[in-house]
């Protein structure tokens, strides 16, 4: 049998065209190919979403866009598409599309994370773990490392300030594929690139990313036909704490339900959550607490499977992060020796116990949701591990029922809704 490590280092020749035009009635976006000079040649795309794919990078080059009275972006935004070879501190292997889609979803979110240092670990395009924090980067990046430190093996580590030592540090001490940043403090970079297959990316548009806030950018989805999608990016509306809406909902005997008003500090955590949905594949909800994230599922049919789902791997991440930091193990290596030794199995069962005692660490966590609660049974299955306010779109028929259910629980559980949705396909 053929070695099969092959059909990660065979790269498919793309032939793309330098040039790609889009006219949209009497108007025109020209799109120029990304390539870079690295090690002696040419090199485009390593590969597109898996090695039999190839791939091209296309730069907005030329032309503005204006349809019906909306600001559209243009070629002075570019951040990830103008990467060019000096921004590529080191190349790696080269990045490919996933790498690139990383960094750019990255900065999708931190473009509403502008007030303090932010991290973001990316992984398949969905944040692993994000945090913020006034101490700086690296105290963001080490709270969103163990979010879920199993995930972010092989991830992205995208930040909205400069890096410093304790940050290349922490991931020195990792694996990582890509760390992007808009600079780079004295000494890092040798720190860095003890990781030789790291891709180290200076983008300094990511220092300036609120300028991005204040347009929109042509989105096109493509269908399995070959046809096409184009819509208005998503621009999140909830760029202060005060742009939430109060939650209050009539139900049809016309009794009207007010939910309690979330406190500063869980506004502050609200508001954090919902800049990170911005960039989570739908359905999906948040738990944070203390700006960053405690959970995140991704991806679900249904609301209240995707709040299951999040509270599962909740609890066996926190189960694994009291493995790690208390005995050096991972909790499946933990698992592995209980079978047969004693004293771990011990080990084991305080381990499990513990993370059950502590809500798998969710406890005093607010709640964001993508889209409405169409039953109450999502926020029930949320409150009953200590949540304290949630944040949903509103809109459902049932959201007096939801907001029942808040005001019946003991403690009394805060509600706001956002007035605009956040899915994302």
């Amino acid at each position: 049998m053929a070695d099969l490590k092959n059909m990660y280092k065979t790269i498919v020749k793309e032939t793309f065209p330098d040039t790609m035009t889009i006219t949209l009635g009497d108007q025109k976006l020209v799109y120029h190919k990304r390539t870079w000079e690295l090690d002696g040649e040419t090199k485009g795309l390593r590969y597109g979403e898996n090695p039999d794919q190839p791939a091209a990078l296309y730069q907005l080059a030329e032309g503005e866009l204006t349809l019906g009275g909306i600001t559209w972006r243009g070629p002075q935004h570019s951040i990830v598409s103008s990467l060019s070879e000096k921004q590529m501190i080191q190349a790696g292997k080269h990045p490919g599309k996933t790498n690139l889609t990383d960094v750019d979803n990255a900065a999708n979110i931190l473009q509403y994370l502008t007030d303090k240092p932010a991290a973001l670990i990316i992984k398949h395009n969905n944040p692993c773990g994000a945090a913020w924090s006034d101490e700086g980067v690296a105290t963001a990046l080490e709270k969103a490392f163990w979010c879920d430190r199993i995930a972010a093996f092989g991830g992205a580590v995208v930040v909205n300030a400069p890096f410093t030592r304790e940050a290349a540090e922490l991931v020195a001490a990792n694996y990582f594929e890509v760390v992007a940043a808009p600079s780079f403090e004295e000494g890092v970079v040798e720190i860095l690139k003890s990781r030789k297959n790291l891709r180290i990316m200076e983008l300094p548009g990511l220092a300036m990313l609120e300028e991005l806030t204040k347009s929109a950018f042509l989105d096109i989805k493509c269908l399995a036909d070959g046809g096409l999608v184009v819509q208005k990016s998503f621009q999140n509306r909830i760029l202060k704490n005060t742009d939430f809406i109060p939650a209050q909902a009539t139900d049809k005997n016309g009794t009207t339900f007010i939910a309690r008003a979330p406190s500063a500090k869980e506004m502050d955590d609200l508001r954090f959550a919902w800049a990170v949905e911005a960039g989570v594949t739908s359905n999906s909800v948040i738990f944070a607490r203390d700006g960053a994230t405690t959970a995140i599922g991704t991806g679900e049919q249904d609301r209240v499977g995707c709040v299951e789902l999040a509270i599962y791997k909740a609890y066996h991440k926190h189960e694994d992060v009291l493995a790690f930091k208390g005995l050096g193990l991972t909790l499946y290596e933990l698992k592995e020796k209980a079978k047969t030794d004693a004293e771990m199995a011990k080990k084991l069962a305080e381990i499990e116990e513990q993370a059950k005692a502590e809500h798998g660490g969710l406890e005093g966590s607010v709640l964001i949701s993508d889209g409405f609660f169409p039953f109450r049974d999502g926020v029930d299955v949320a409150m009953a591990e200590g949540v304290t306010a949630i944040g949903q779109p509103g809109g459902s028929l049932r959201d007096w029922e939801v907001i029942k259910a808040v005001n019946e629980h003991s403690p009394q559980v805060a509600m706001v809704f956002t007035g605009q949705r956040s899915f994302k396909h």
